[in-house]
């Protein structure tokens, strides 16, 4: 990739992120916070007014970062809980306000198929096909492909979505998490019904803050090391024994995990439950974890179009 930079805003259910980059060259800003834009969407149907000024003010801290960088362009895309709420212009809005861009609500096919560009874009094609799995708070995205995605689809499982639907103790009861794991296993059923090839040889690769917390838990970074968490490779054996671990904490001792980012330590137990399940599934004995995702998919796609 090459050319002046350019950067790219992601407002997700649970985290809101900004990247800018010059392509070859490491990211002059990489940002994100966890702002829980879609707190009670999937209840309410629509977007909570305190959700949306957090994340709002959020992107007034991301304009400045953008002007002080001047890119050449900038993109603004938003995920599961603003395709899901029925007053999403109330966001949509104001953000474009903010950002001086109109912002895109990305479909769920179209997140999965930048998220494969993203977290293959330095893999070698022969060590595919490639299984990438994105964890949102909202929704989780499947692609699949060698160097290029071939299959992709959205499934209404995330890690707000899931807390907010069947965790409702601290540490959640057994009934709870079996929950988690049995709406999982039907969804990914229905994947596998979608896309056969899934249930063909390939090689897992994972992608946002579910799967990279779980491996900075495995690794206990008492300081996130993005190097370290890049191409890890997380064992089935060790994603198992941090589920084991962080679904029999409460939230109070949960929080002290070194790896846990303190606002997201109430939707990691639902989260991993989908990480384990699709593991489970279709028997994949490691995961490896990327930091390229779907903002690394979409900023190549504007440097190289």
């Amino acid at each position: 990739m090459t050319g002046a930079p350019v950067a790219v805003v992601d407002c997700g259910t649970n985290t809101t992120r900004l990247l800018i980059t010059g392509g070859e060259e490491p990211a002059a800003v990489r940002r994100a916070a966890i702002t829980r834009l879609g707190r009670g969407v999937d209840a309410t149907g629509t977007l909570d007014p305190s959700a949306v000024e957090r994340t709002l003010e959020c992107l007034r801290e991301y304009r400045r970062d953008i002007d002080r960088h001047e890119p050449a362009a900038v993109r603004v895309i938003a995920t599961s809980a603003v395709r899901d709420a029925a007053n999403r212009s109330e966001f949509l809005e104001p953000a474009e306000a903010i950002l001086q861009t109109v912002p895109e609500v990305l479909s769920g096919h179209d997140e999965a198929e930048a998220s494969f560009r993203g977290a293959v874009r330095d893999l070698r094609p022969d060590e595919g096909p490639y299984l990438v799995v994105d964890i949102g708070g909202g929704s989780t995205e499947l692609s699949y492909g060698e160097r290029h995605c071939t299959d992709a689809l959205s499934l209404d499982i995330g890690s707000v979505r899931l807390t907010e639907k069947y965790i409702h103790h601290d540490p959640p009861r057994p009934e709870e998490l079996s929950s988690c794991l049995s709406v999982t296993e039907l969804h990914l059923d229905d994947a596998l019904r979608a896309v056969p090839a899934l249930a063909d040889p390939c090689r897992l690769v994972g992608v946002a803050g579910t799967i990279t917390t779980v491996a900075a838990v495995e690794l206990g970074l008492a300081t996130y090391d993005r190097d370290r968490i890049h191409h890890f490779g997380l064992s089935k054996e060790a994603a198992e024994d941090v589920f084991r671990t962080l679904a029999t904490e409460s939230l109070a001792d949960r929080i002290h995990n070194p790896g846990l980012h303190p606002g997201r330590a109430d939707v990691i137990v639902a989260g991993v439950c989908i990480l384990v399940r699709i593991m489970r599934y279709f028997d994949f004995e490691e995961c490896l974890v990327s930091e390229a995702d779907l903002l690394d998919g979409l900023a190549m796609s504007m440097l190289n179009p």
